[in-house]
């Protein structure tokens, strides 16, 4: 039988690169999106808002998807709105197909937070979890709308008979503009304005991030690891972690990539800025940039974020992650975290993000 995938977040950096495995396996997909027409040969898009019910029943009324891949959230104030609004996602595109009796499978991308905490207390003191993280670590005694968006596939399930899988990412590394947490984009165009203005690539971070023991999630292995868990009885059912497999130290990496782009660095210093307030005024020289080199997006935050690497480079220990548990029942899949960063950076430049 036809295999139909739903993804949610289809213009996003995993919903993007799950399309692309998919459609490469001969699946049909469908992409929805609140607003973007997404460009990829055999897609096909689908525009709903997944808050309002009846424009998810109208979009969805000639689809029978057999499995539903979540790959988006919105951000909201507070984490009491991010529960209500991303359950509510969740919930509504589970309550509209429930009737069509054709989803087999639902998986849903979440990440370390899981582990660290909520934006409002992210990695903070009393709430530091044992590295690496392990999927059988216990939810944190805090509201989480990771918990909150598992929670209500589990209880669709349990009405509607199908299996689930939720895959835990660290730090997606990948394509997208637009994207609300883009670590990769973000550190391009940060080295990219570096080599403009003729200053050093200077670390936001903590020390233990730059000393310490880290790891990373391709975009393109988390798409392989979604196949694999929607495609594998063993898997059904679990959570997994998801990461490449190597692991590496910022202050290896950090040098990586400014060798890269032929531009000094600076490693930690004490009391350094964050990369928000390194950036906070080159809006001004990113537009003068992209009207001289012809760059296809002169709009800084549509493509840089700082703030949510900031929160990654500034976390008080080394984080890690545990990949175990999918080892053992088949998923071998590994990506070298430098060749994640370096690929990305060339098709950075192949589209005319970045100068070349």
């Amino acid at each position: 039988m036809d295999k139909i995938a739903l993804i949610v977040g289809a213009s996003g950096i995993s919903g993007n690169n799950l399309a692309k495995e998919l459609l490469q396996n001969n699946w049909i997909t469908y992409g929805i999106t609140r607003n973007s027409e997404v460009k990829l040969e055999g897609l096909k898009n689908i525009k709903a808002d997944l808050l309002d019910l009846k424009s998810l029943e109208e979009a969805l009324k000639e689809i029978k998807p057999t499995h539903v891949f979540f790959t988006a959230w919105m951000r909201m104030e507070t984490e009491a709105d991010n529960i209500r609004v991303n359950a509510a996602m969740v919930r509504n595109l589970l309550q509209v197909l429930a009737s069509k009796k054709s989803v087999q499978h639902v998986a849903l991308v979440t990440g370390l937070k899981h582990y660290l905490g909520p934006f409002e207390a992210y990695a903070q003191e009393g709430f530091l979890p044992e590295t690496p993280v392990r999927e059988e670590h216990p939810r944190l005694k805090l509201d989480n709308f990771y918990y909150a968006q598992e929670d209500e596939i589990f209880a669709a399930a349990s009405r509607d008979g199908f299996t689930w899988s939720i895959h835990r990412s660290h730090t997606v590394i990948g394509q997208a503009v637009g994207n609300l947490m883009n670590m990769g984009t973000t550190l391009a165009v940060y080295a990219s304005i570096c080599k403009e203005k003729g200053t050093p690539f200077i670390w936001p971070g903590s020390a233990a991030q730059w000393n310490g023991i880290s790891d990373v999630t391709d975009a393109q292995l988390l798409a392989k690891q979604f196949l694999w868990a929607a495609t594998t009885p063993e898997a059904a059912n679990q959570a997994f972690n998801v990461v490449n497999g190597d692991v590496f130290r910022w202050s290896w990496l950090w040098k990586q990539i400014a060798a890269y782009f032929g531009i000094e660095y600076q490693g930690f210093v004490a009391n350094n800025s964050s990369l928000e307030e390194i950036m906070q005024e080159d809006e001004v020289i990113w537009k003068k940039m992209a009207a001289q080199h012809n760059l296809a997006e002169s709009n800084l935050n549509r493509l840089a974020s700082p703030w949510h690497t900031d929160l990654d480079l500034s976390r008080p220990i080394e984080v890690m992650t545990d990949m175990s548990k999918s080892r053992k029942l088949g998923f071998t899949e590994y990506q070298d975290t430098r060749e994640s960063f370096f690929n990305l950076f060339d098709k950075l430049k192949e589209q005319h993000i970045i100068p070349s």
